[in-house]
């Protein structure tokens, strides 16, 4: 798959209510033609949630538990095989559904894992402080996750025959370059890490994917600027969290040729009356307007949930992607009859 094939489509973040692999796999495949996913399903508990199972793809370092997390180590014990264990059965459960749909080669999948920095945040190293308070070991991190995820996205081309790409979870990375993070105990600090510092380590990640790779971030403050200079395809990003001082990074994103997911749809089911996909399509046309860009730009973007949907219930899960699917497909066929984002625009502009 292209770069520019992310563009154009609609895609699910990752996560997924329920701990059915088989019927979550079969749903997700039906729902999502252009660009489905591996599903994680963290509601199977440890192992399964998004540092957990990112922990199964690393080479040569392993996850164990402390009381208070995830802790690294090189040692393979019993939180590392049942992360292990868990994601064959999700391989398996993928292989037989896409059999059973009757996908052949050549179609694009796209697999997630937790980004470097937020598995250095979530993690510990023995003696209880963050992985990401230690140099050698954010970059033996950001190594392996790297290794890990090109083993990855081989072994299910060699099954399935697909185009894999990856995308990477990253709700930590606003805080770990502005420092807001807090130690594992009152005597620890956790000091800010250094963009450009940053910007090398997602390269080294980059490198060793070797593949189109997406950066999802769901935080306020996503680093546009540094994502673009990284060489990342895509960014995946929630709508709702921009203000008027994202923007000019935003602009620059699309200036690169670097394609936008735009989270639009809720990740949980709205406590009022359901939006239609026009009202949800409205603050990525009150986006564009604003940025100064012809209507045709959103041609170029994909289109998914606002976060991962593993908090909803399996109808509006369902939905969100068939919400997704709509607006992807009114942003391809003519974008320039979309009404303007302005009655409806949720982009701060303050």
């Amino acid at each position: 798959m292209s770069a520019e094939s992310w563009s154009g489509v609609a895609t699910g973040i990752g996560s997924w209510p329920g701990v059915d692999a088989r019927e979550s796999a079969a749903t997700v495949l039906g729902e999502l033609e252009a660009l489905p996913h591996l599903v994680e399903l963290p509601a199977r508990g440890l192992g399964a949630d998004l540092v957990g199972r990112t922990g199964a793809l690393l080479v040569d370092l392993h996850l164990d538990t402390s009381t208070t997390g995830y802790r690294l180590g090189g040692r393979r014990g019993v939180v590392a095989a049942r992360a292990g264990d868990l994601l064959r059965r999700d391989l398996d459960a993928l292989e037989e559904a896409w059999e059973t749909a009757g996908l052949g080669p050549g179609r694009t999948l796209k697999v997630q894992a937790a980004g470097p920095f937020t598995l250095a945040a979530h993690t510990e190293l023995a003696g209880g402080r963050r992985v990401l308070t230690d140099a050698g070991a954010v970059r033996d991190v950001a190594e392996s996750l790297g290794e890990g995820l090109a083993r990855h996205a081989a072994e299910l081309t060699r099954r399935l025959g697909a185009d894999v790409v990856v995308q990477l979870d990253e709700p930590a990375l606003p805080a770990v370059l502005a420092g807001t993070l807090t130690g594992r105990t009152t005597l620890e600090s956790v000091p800010a890490l250094p963009e450009p510092e940053a910007q090398h380590l997602l390269e080294t990640t980059l490198a060793a994917i070797g593949r189109p790779v997406a950066v999802h971030c769901c935080a306020p403050g996503v680093p546009a600027g540094m994502l673009r200079r990284s060489g990342v395809d895509a960014v995946a990003l929630d709508v709702a969290q921009l203000t008027a001082a994202d923007f000019d990074g935003i602009g620059e994103l699309i200036d690169a040729g670097t394609t936008l997911l735009l989270g639009l749809v809720p990740s949980t089911a709205p406590d009022s009356a359901v939006p239609t996909w026009r009202e949800l399509a409205d603050p990525a046309t009150a986006l564009i307007d604003r940025l100064g860009f012809a209507r045709a730009t959103l041609r170029s973007v994909g289109v998914t949930p606002r976060c991962g949907l593993a908090g909803a219930d399996p109808t509006w899960a369902r939905r969100a992607l068939r919400l997704a699917r709509d607006i992807a497909a009114a942003f391809t066929d003519d974008p320039d009859s979309l009404r303007s984002g302005a009655a409806g625009n949720v982009v701060s502009l303050d």
